[in-house]
């Protein structure tokens, strides 16, 4: 059976009432946006890496395996799964926030930046299922469902520079198989502005971290910081 509920936390969950709604609404709209990428094939699909070149889609992953384990902790009532949620919500949750941030941003600047020629321009809902849909139900799940999240500030630092070195590594790779990249801003940037880049894009995803946490604080309340016990009085010689 599922652990005590933390007091902080808001709803309860796991559970098969509103826990289960969020996740199984959650497990639609990320399948039909997989559905959509078997559904309406392009020269990607054939590529090395598949659609698992774009930030997009591995954040559209993490994002299905989190609502996957919550759903089976829902059903299940087993802590082990809920755990493992939480455990991949605290990255996922942000990386989804950055790819809505980066998205919609660049897009506002010049779409040609993260949209090729070649690419036809995508439904709106189809769009925002892929760029806004999962950072929202995320953020609902964090914040709702979740106990606090504990992470100190240097490990939020090292974890989205950890990812962001992951990723660069990742689209060069497939960019040495392929000769192009799955976003075209990146062909534009010789390597010391995709150093800015992919920096930014740490900084933001700390930054979303510290604002997920302020609003999960702002709703629930903060843990109480528990003093250090006084040390014991050193006995007279």
């Amino acid at each position: 059976m599922s652990s005590e509920r933390h007091p902080l936390q808001r709803l309860p969950s796991p559970g098969p009432g509103l826990s289960a709604a969020l996740h199984v609404v959650g497990l639609i709209s990320f399948s039909s946006s997989f559905k959509y990428l078997v559904d309406h094939p392009n020269q990607i699909n054939d590529s090395y890496g598949w659609h698992m070149q774009y930030l997009t889609i591995l954040g559209l992953a993490a994002a299905t395996l989190a609502f996957a384990l919550g759903l089976a902790a829902d059903l299940t009532g087993s802590a082990a799964p809920f755990a493992a949620k939480n455990a991949i919500a605290i990255g996922a949750a942000p990386l989804e926030l950055v790819v809505s941030v980066l998205y919609w941003g660049l897009r506002l600047v010049d779409e040609r930046l993260v949209l090729p020629d070649w690419a036809p321009r995508l439904p709106l809902a189809v769009d925002l299922g892929f760029h806004a849909a999962p950072a929202l139900v995320l953020a609902l799940d964090l914040v709702l469902f979740s106990p606090p999240p504990a992470r100190p500030p240097a490990r939020t630092f090292a974890l989205s520079a950890a990812l962001a070195l992951a990723y660069w590594f990742w689209i060069e790779l497939c960019f040495a198989r392929n000769g192009f990249y799955p976003y075209p801003i990146f062909a534009l940037l010789t390597p010391p502005w995709r150093v800015a880049l992919f920096s930014a894009a740490a900084a933001i995803m700390t930054l979303s971290t510290f604002f997920l946490d302020w609003l999960y604080a702002a709703l629930n309340g903060r843990e109480p910081v528990t003093a250090p016990a006084p040390m014991a009085a050193k006995k007279a010689l």
